[in-house]
């Protein structure tokens, strides 16, 4: 898309915000500081939709609305923040739609979040590089090593991660075959970094088992609780690090660099993302396509 035509488009999509603030102020006798607070809520939007490339109002959809609300969060917004942008859309849709400008609203079924909502906690880049400094060669600390990397660059959960055998492990193609919630199974790429890691831990190829304690049995979900606390404070992390944190980790990872919610829902195994109860599955191939572009760990030599 070329610059003027881009430029036409944004003026033509300004000027509709422009008459939804104007039917506030005549219409509806809104006070001006409402007034205001819709035109930056929307200006917001507006913005979103320029780097979307979105051409008019009726491209925007479900799903790039929960992208919308993603980024706000990231940009370390409140839930009541969020709730009142959430509002001013949904107000400037239904006005678009009353005025016979848009045949629907994609806004009507998105949910806002709670304001006591608690949100995912999770590690920047840099700290999970912290994670998996190697502190000796000790074959523990390479399995400990190898555990926060396939967390992390999996998003497994740590029930999926505990669960793994030799044989769920397919270095030559590079995925991993995980039993998750339900006895679902799913194949999720694994990156170089986690191959890597992986390889260096296996050295007991008797073993069916992939993650195993010093007695050779399966390590215990609560093992790797207290290894990936132990972990983060001798790395000099602050906060209270669990497992789970680095699923929270690889999916916002993910998400932010793939701007692609249908990979992140497969990539994670999830069967619904209740904010789109949209479920499209995607080829492995594409899927291993898009995590080889987008994961940070997936190209790590």
């Amino acid at each position: 898309m070329n610059y003027k035509k881009t430029r036409v488009i944004r003026v033509i999509l300004h000027k509709q915000i422009t008459n939804f603030i104007q039917y506030l102020r005549v219409g509806r006798h809104y006070a001006i500081n409402t007034q205001q607070a819709y035109k930056r809520d929307l200006e917001k939007l507006l913005v979103f939709t320029h780097k979307k490339s979105l051409s008019q109002w009726s491209n925007l959809t479900s799903e790039h609305l929960n992208l919308f609300v993603m980024e706000m969060r990231h940009q370390d917004n409140s839930a009541r923040t969020i709730r009142r942008n959430l509002s001013s859309i949904r107000g400037f849709l239904a006005y678009l739609v009353n005025h016979e400008q848009l045949s629907n609203s994609c806004a009507i079924h998105l949910q806002s979040p709670k304001i006591d909502q608690n949100l995912p906690n999770i590690l920047n880049y840099d700290n999970i590089l912290l994670m998996l400094k190697p502190r000796s060669n000790t074959w523990l600390e390479l399995r400990d090593v190898a555990m926060i990397e396939v967390m992390y660059s999996c998003g497994l959960r740590v029930s999926e991660l505990v669960a793994l055998n030799v044989n769920d492990v397919d270095l030559n193609q590079g995925f991993l075959r995980v039993i998750g919630k339900g006895a679902k199974v799913r194949h999720t790429p694994v990156g170089k970094a986690a191959q890597q890691a992986i390889s260096r831990c296996l050295f007991d190829h008797s073993n069916h088992v992939l993650f195993v304690n010093r007695k050779q049995q399966r390590v215990s979900v609560r093992a790797v609780q207290n290894m990936v606390k132990k972990r983060a404070l001798g790395a000099g992390i602050k906060v209270n690090v669990y497992p789970h944190m680095l699923r929270h980790t690889a999916a916002t990872h993910f998400l932010q660099s793939s701007h692609d919610l249908r990979s992140t829902q497969e990539f994670l195994g999830h069967s619904s993302i209740k904010s789109t109860q949209v479920y499209i599955h995607l080829d492995f191939l594409e899927l291993s396509k898009v995590y080889d572009q987008c994961h940070p760990r997936a190209k790590k030599s």
